[in-house]
């Protein structure tokens, strides 16, 4: 019997090759054989039952829906703890400052981009899909369904923080019917400071989410040395805390359209009331949505301009003499004679 008719399902076992009789004097060599065990996991089909079909349509919205829930759990929870804290009535000493709040937020976007971007690339962000749709190869089709999801996460998110501190909120605010806006319904949506006015408010928008996209296009660009596998999160925590810290005070740094229409359609909802929508002149509008999407498109303009050489951004598409040129190239090609022939018959 042949070795190779030996094999057993075992992962591997000896084999001793015969050893012609001109080399019976020298060394016998002995060669390891690896057998692969059918495993019971292994699967012969993408789909192996219906829920794995269904799993497959839902698993990017899905992703993109526990990412955004994840960052405003920690992000709006983070403001009530700082900011119900400061009043006595609720507990004896403030449980945090604006730094805890930073920290918040950017623990929060970290988390959420480490939930979901294996699954969907980690968006988490309107402006973020709406850009990289624009400006890189993903589907337009993609985007109302990654929006949607994002949206809904917002509003989940911010609804489980709402039930967590509602005790607190109705001691802050004087009973379980009364709801001030700005007031609490701050610890949620963004409302920018008094004195600052309404270009000033779209400006600061506008730049954070600019620098935003600026760092999300450099850790996603291959030619500009990405961080290691595992730490985008991490690049994502320093971004958010450096804008934060830098740029957040006057407005909360919303720089995502999803982070704060979903909390302030659940502070809608919740008996906050139009009020929500209505102040300073639908400041919920041009502000932390207009100015975030729009400061995401020039961010990515900007990098892809500067830097960028890939070709799914339009900055590199040919022109029409590259266009001739790549034509020319592939009609000399495909007229070299075979090799191994003679070019004249």
């Amino acid at each position: 019997m042949s070795c190779s008719t030996m094999v057993t399902p075992e992962s591997s076992f000896l084999c001793r090759k015969p050893i012609p009789k001109g080399n019976r004097g020298s060394v016998e060599h002995i060669e390891e054989t690896s057998v692969s065990e059918p495993t019971s996991t292994e699967r012969y089909t993408k789909y192996p039952n219906r829920w794995s079909r269904i799993r497959e349509l839902i698993k990017e919205p899905a992703a993109e829906f526990f990412g955004v829930m994840v960052l405003v759990i920690f992000g709006t929870g983070v403001n009530c703890q700082v900011g119900l804290s400061q009043n006595a009535n609720v507990v004896s000493g403030p449980k945090g400052d604006y730094l805890s709040v930073a920290f918040g937020w950017a623990v929060g976007a970290a988390l959420g981009v480490w939930v979901s971007s294996g699954i969907s690339g980690g968006h988490i962000n309107p402006a973020v899909t709406i850009s990289f749709a624009l400006l890189r190869d993903f589907p337009w089709r993609k985007v109302p369904i990654f929006i949607i999801a994002q949206l809904l996460g917002g509003i989940c998110g911010a609804g489980i923080i709402y039930a967590n501190y509602i005790h607190a909120i109705d001691i802050v605010e004087g009973g379980r019917n009364i709801r001030t806006v700005p007031g609490t319904a701050g610890l949620f949506g963004t409302y920018a400071l008094p004195y600052m006015t309404n270009v000033s408010c779209f400006f600061e928008e506008f730049i954070g989410t600019l620098f935003l996209l600026l760092v999300v296009c450099a850790i996603t660009d291959r030619k500009n040395g990405p961080p290691p596998p595992g730490l985008v999160p991490l690049v994502v925590f320093i971004a958010i805390l450096g804008i934060g810290v830098a740029l957040g005070l006057q407005t909360g740094f919303a720089i995502n359209p999803a982070r704060d229409f979903g909390p302030r359609l659940l502070t809608a909802m919740v008996g906050y009331g139009k009020e929500v929508f209505t102040y300073r002149n639908q400041y919920w509008l041009w502000c932390p949505i207009i100015a975030p999407i729009l400061g995401g498109i020039v961010g990515t303009l900007v990098y892809d301009i500067l830097f960028f050489t890939g070709a799914e951004s339009p900055v590199n598409a040919p022109n029409k003499e590259a266009q001739e040129a790549h034509l020319t190239a592939e009609r000399t090609e495909r007229q070299r004679p075979i090799a191994g022939t003679d070019e004249a018959v």
